[in-house]
């Protein structure tokens, strides 16, 4: 019996590129095709098979325990972004101040879409949703780079909004233009989370 039903819901790709070293730069540079491996986007400092646990699981694992990678890849909606910018008092917000990988239009309430769903193009590639990616502090010097005096208000901007972290499931390559169709999980929502 399948596990995932596919939605009438399309994602097109808007925007593509990869963070070199976030630990130097946060920002990306932007690319028009993006070939996946199983690791990832090779030119993506999040990419690999595996990675050194961070702040995101720590109630988890110690830091830099080598878990397997599930965020090799930072997905953003362009809906989501134009709420962000809105919020902060601009009029947009590029994806590339933000360290995101890529950006989609066209799914409503992008960051909250369960997790373990899928976005599957025709020829693949396929990416598995992993959950929420929360918002921090680490992209306001970028964003004041470019926009000075507004790089502060991203954290509280983008809270419920900063996409979803992803990993490859399927190879193949992303492009501008190409549209990916939502898969998400056939089951109910977890009862105990209305009362736990």
């Amino acid at each position: 019996m399948p596990a995932l039903k596919p939605t009438d819901y399309f994602a097109t790709v808007t925007w593509l590129g990869a963070v070199a070293d976030s630990q130097e730069n946060l920002t990306s540079v932007s690319t028009n095709e993006m070939k996946l491996s199983f690791a990832g986007h090779e030119n993506e400092f999040h990419a690999g098979l595996t990675r050194a646990s961070c702040s995101r699981v720590k109630q988890q694992y110690p830091r830099d325990t080598e878990i397997k990678n599930a965020r090799q890849l930072s997905i953003v909606s362009r809906e989501e972004m134009d709420l962000i910018a809105k919020e902060m008092g601009l009029a947009t917000l590029s994806p590339h101040l933000i360290g995101a990988s890529l950006m989609i239009e066209g799914i409503p309430d992008w960051s909250h879409v369960p997790p373990s769903s899928r976005l599957i193009g025709e020829q693949g590639p396929g990416l598995v949703i992993d959950m929420e990616n929360r918002p921090c502090h680490l992209p306001a010097r970028f964003i004041d780079a470019e926009n000075p005096g507004h790089g502060k208000a991203f954290k509280a901007a983008a809270k419920g909004r900063r996409g979803v972290t992803a990993s490859v499931e399927q190879v193949g390559s992303l492009t501008i233009g190409m549209r990916l169709r939502l898969h998400i999980p056939d089951q109910p929502a977890w009862a105990e989370l209305q009362t736990g």
